[in-house]
Protein backbone atom coordinates (compact mmCIF):
# COMPACT_ATOMS: atom_id res chain seq x y z
CA UNK A 1 0.00 0.00 0.00
CA UNK A 2 2.40 2.59 1.14
CA UNK A 3 4.18 1.72 -2.59
CA UNK A 4 1.41 2.47 -4.09
CA UNK A 5 0.39 5.70 -2.35
CA UNK A 6 3.94 6.59 -3.02
CA UNK A 7 3.46 6.17 -6.99
CA UNK A 8 0.36 8.11 -7.05
CA UNK A 9 1.81 10.98 -5.30
CA UNK A 10 4.99 10.94 -7.68
CA UNK A 11 2.42 10.73 -10.44
CA UNK A 12 0.54 13.64 -9.24
CA UNK A 13 3.47 15.36 -8.71
CA UNK A 14 4.49 14.48 -12.49
CA UNK A 15 1.31 15.92 -13.45
CA UNK A 16 1.68 19.05 -11.89
CA UNK A 17 5.09 19.57 -13.10
CA UNK A 18 4.06 18.89 -16.53
CA UNK A 19 1.04 21.30 -16.48
CA UNK A 20 3.36 23.75 -15.14
CA UNK A 21 5.52 23.64 -18.16
CA UNK A 22 2.62 23.64 -20.56
CA UNK A 23 1.63 26.94 -18.82
CA UNK A 24 4.81 28.47 -19.19
CA UNK A 25 5.30 27.31 -23.09
CA UNK A 26 2.12 28.46 -24.17
CA UNK A 27 1.13 32.10 -21.80
CA UNK A 28 4.38 33.63 -21.18
CA UNK A 29 7.26 34.24 -23.96
CA UNK A 30 9.32 31.69 -22.26
CA UNK A 31 10.88 30.39 -25.86
CA UNK A 32 12.67 34.07 -26.29
CA UNK A 33 15.68 33.49 -23.87
CA UNK A 34 16.41 30.06 -25.36
CA UNK A 35 15.46 31.21 -29.04
CA UNK A 36 18.12 33.96 -28.56
CA UNK A 37 20.62 31.86 -27.37
CA UNK A 38 20.08 29.56 -30.28
CA UNK A 39 20.10 31.47 -33.05
CA UNK A 40 23.30 32.39 -35.53
CA UNK A 41 23.89 35.87 -37.21
CA UNK A 42 24.50 35.93 -40.84
CA UNK A 43 28.03 35.91 -41.65
CA UNK A 44 29.37 38.31 -44.90
CA UNK A 45 30.94 37.46 -48.03
CA UNK A 46 31.19 36.22 -50.97
CA UNK A 47 30.77 32.50 -51.86
CA UNK A 48 31.26 29.77 -54.67
CA UNK A 49 27.53 28.72 -54.06
CA UNK A 50 24.42 28.63 -52.05
CA UNK A 51 23.72 25.60 -50.45
CA UNK A 52 20.26 25.37 -49.44
CA UNK A 53 19.24 22.22 -46.45
CA UNK A 54 16.46 21.14 -46.65
CA UNK A 55 12.81 21.03 -44.71
CA UNK A 56 9.84 19.41 -46.02
CA UNK A 57 7.40 19.21 -49.02
CA UNK A 58 3.73 17.77 -49.34
CA UNK A 59 2.99 14.94 -51.42
CA UNK A 60 1.99 17.11 -54.50
CA UNK A 61 5.36 19.44 -54.46
CA UNK A 62 4.25 22.35 -52.67
CA UNK A 63 7.06 24.23 -50.10
CA UNK A 64 5.56 24.58 -46.74
CA UNK A 65 6.62 27.91 -44.67
CA UNK A 66 10.16 27.31 -43.10
CA UNK A 67 10.88 25.45 -46.91
CA UNK A 68 9.76 28.04 -48.68
CA UNK A 69 11.58 31.09 -46.69
CA UNK A 70 15.05 28.96 -46.96
CA UNK A 71 14.68 28.89 -51.12
CA UNK A 72 13.54 32.69 -51.05
CA UNK A 73 16.62 33.25 -48.78
CA UNK A 74 18.95 31.76 -51.76
CA UNK A 75 17.78 33.27 -54.73
CA UNK A 76 18.04 36.69 -52.56
CA UNK A 77 21.58 35.64 -51.99
CA UNK A 78 21.74 35.03 -56.14
CA UNK A 79 20.89 37.67 -57.01
CA UNK A 80 22.81 39.84 -54.70
CA UNK A 81 25.73 38.56 -56.59
CA UNK A 82 26.91 36.65 -53.63
CA UNK A 83 27.41 33.32 -55.38
CA UNK A 84 27.05 31.95 -58.98
CA UNK A 85 25.79 29.02 -57.86
CA UNK A 86 22.71 27.59 -55.81
CA UNK A 87 22.21 23.48 -54.74
CA UNK A 88 18.52 23.41 -53.86
CA UNK A 89 18.57 20.02 -51.50
CA UNK A 90 15.27 18.52 -49.84
CA UNK A 91 14.30 14.93 -49.99
CA UNK A 92 11.05 13.35 -51.85
CA UNK A 93 7.72 12.90 -50.37
CA UNK A 94 6.02 10.02 -53.02
CA UNK A 95 6.92 11.44 -56.65
CA UNK A 96 7.17 15.23 -54.95
CA UNK A 97 11.15 16.29 -54.45
CA UNK A 98 11.46 19.46 -52.77
CA UNK A 99 14.87 19.86 -54.61
CA UNK A 100 13.28 20.06 -57.61
CA UNK A 101 10.08 22.21 -56.29
CA UNK A 102 12.50 24.75 -54.98
CA UNK A 103 14.61 24.69 -58.47
CA UNK A 104 11.34 25.62 -60.35
CA UNK A 105 10.68 28.17 -57.76
CA UNK A 106 13.97 29.48 -58.25
CA UNK A 107 13.35 29.95 -61.79
CA UNK A 108 10.52 31.51 -62.09
CA UNK A 109 12.18 34.07 -59.84
CA UNK A 110 14.86 34.36 -62.54
CA UNK A 111 17.81 32.14 -61.77
CA UNK A 112 18.98 30.33 -64.79
CA UNK A 113 18.97 26.92 -65.12
CA UNK A 114 22.74 26.75 -65.72
CA UNK A 115 23.26 28.31 -61.91
CA UNK A 116 21.23 25.75 -60.36
CA UNK A 117 21.58 22.11 -59.15
CA UNK A 118 19.40 19.99 -57.33
CA UNK A 119 19.78 16.99 -54.53
CA UNK A 120 16.48 15.37 -53.59
CA UNK A 121 18.72 11.96 -51.33
CA UNK A 122 19.70 13.28 -48.14
CA UNK A 123 17.36 12.66 -45.43
CA UNK A 124 19.50 14.00 -42.58
CA UNK A 125 21.68 16.98 -42.46
CA UNK A 126 24.76 14.57 -42.07
CA UNK A 127 23.98 12.83 -45.39
CA UNK A 128 23.40 16.40 -47.03
CA UNK A 129 26.39 17.46 -46.09
CA UNK A 130 28.05 14.49 -47.62
CA UNK A 131 26.11 14.77 -51.18
CA UNK A 132 26.74 18.55 -51.30
CA UNK A 133 30.48 18.10 -51.33
CA UNK A 134 30.39 15.04 -54.09
CA UNK A 135 28.90 17.86 -56.09
CA UNK A 136 30.27 20.98 -55.13
CA UNK A 137 33.89 20.29 -53.80
CA UNK A 138 35.03 18.43 -57.55
CA UNK A 139 33.45 22.14 -59.03
CA UNK A 140 36.25 23.89 -57.02
CA UNK A 141 32.71 25.20 -54.95
CA UNK A 142 34.46 25.09 -51.58
CA UNK A 143 33.48 28.49 -49.71
CA UNK A 144 30.02 27.85 -49.53
CA UNK A 145 26.76 30.37 -47.83
CA UNK A 146 24.49 28.13 -45.70
CA UNK A 147 20.92 28.53 -45.73
CA UNK A 148 19.00 26.82 -43.40
CA UNK A 149 17.21 28.21 -40.04
CA UNK A 150 18.56 30.47 -37.62
CA UNK A 151 18.71 28.03 -35.06
CA UNK A 152 20.08 25.07 -37.02
CA UNK A 153 23.08 26.71 -38.11
CA UNK A 154 25.26 25.68 -35.20
CA UNK A 155 24.98 22.33 -36.32
CA UNK A 156 24.49 22.37 -39.30
CA UNK A 157 28.06 24.51 -40.05
CA UNK A 158 30.26 21.85 -38.32
CA UNK A 159 28.79 18.97 -40.33
CA UNK A 160 29.25 20.61 -43.47
CA UNK A 161 32.88 22.14 -42.46
CA UNK A 162 33.60 18.12 -41.60
CA UNK A 163 32.58 17.32 -45.32
CA UNK A 164 35.17 19.38 -46.12
CA UNK A 165 33.97 23.03 -46.63
CA UNK A 166 34.47 26.79 -45.55
CA UNK A 167 30.65 27.78 -44.27
CA UNK A 168 28.77 31.43 -44.00
CA UNK A 169 25.78 31.01 -42.60
CA UNK A 170 22.80 32.72 -43.86
CA UNK A 171 20.26 32.24 -41.40
CA UNK A 172 16.21 32.36 -42.25
CA UNK A 173 14.34 33.51 -39.22
CA UNK A 174 11.57 30.43 -38.33
CA UNK A 175 9.22 30.00 -35.71
CA UNK A 176 7.56 33.16 -33.47
CA UNK A 177 8.82 33.37 -29.52
CA UNK A 178 7.40 36.35 -29.34
CA UNK A 179 4.16 35.48 -29.93
CA UNK A 180 0.89 36.15 -28.09
CA UNK A 181 -0.92 33.24 -29.41
CA UNK A 182 -0.30 29.78 -27.63
CA UNK A 183 0.07 27.71 -30.42
CA UNK A 184 2.87 29.35 -32.19
CA UNK A 185 4.77 29.60 -28.73
CA UNK A 186 4.34 25.87 -28.49
CA UNK A 187 5.48 25.20 -32.01
CA UNK A 188 7.96 27.52 -31.47
CA UNK A 189 9.63 25.65 -27.95
CA UNK A 190 8.90 22.21 -29.21
CA UNK A 191 11.19 23.11 -32.63
CA UNK A 192 13.70 24.55 -30.34
CA UNK A 193 13.76 21.85 -27.68
CA UNK A 194 14.15 19.21 -30.76
CA UNK A 195 17.39 21.13 -32.24
CA UNK A 196 18.74 21.20 -28.46
CA UNK A 197 17.50 17.01 -28.87
CA UNK A 198 20.08 16.80 -32.20
CA UNK A 199 22.60 19.07 -31.34
CA UNK A 200 23.12 16.57 -28.50
CA UNK A 201 23.12 13.24 -30.14
CA UNK A 202 25.30 14.53 -33.20
CA UNK A 203 27.69 15.28 -30.06
CA UNK A 204 27.26 11.47 -28.81
CA UNK A 205 27.84 10.43 -32.34
CA UNK A 206 31.15 12.75 -32.37
CA UNK A 207 29.73 14.62 -35.32
CA UNK A 208 29.68 17.81 -34.25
Amino acid sequence: MRMGAAWDRLSTAAGGVGLAVFAVAAFTPAAAPLDRWMASAPDAGQADAVVVLGADVDPHGRLPEDSLRRAVEAVALYHQGRAPLVLMLGSRNGAASEAESRARLAQGLGVPASALLTEPRGLTTAVEAQRSAELLLGRGARRILLVTGEHRVWRARRLFERAGFEVLAAPVREGAPTSNLPGERLSTIGGLLQELAARALSWLRGDV
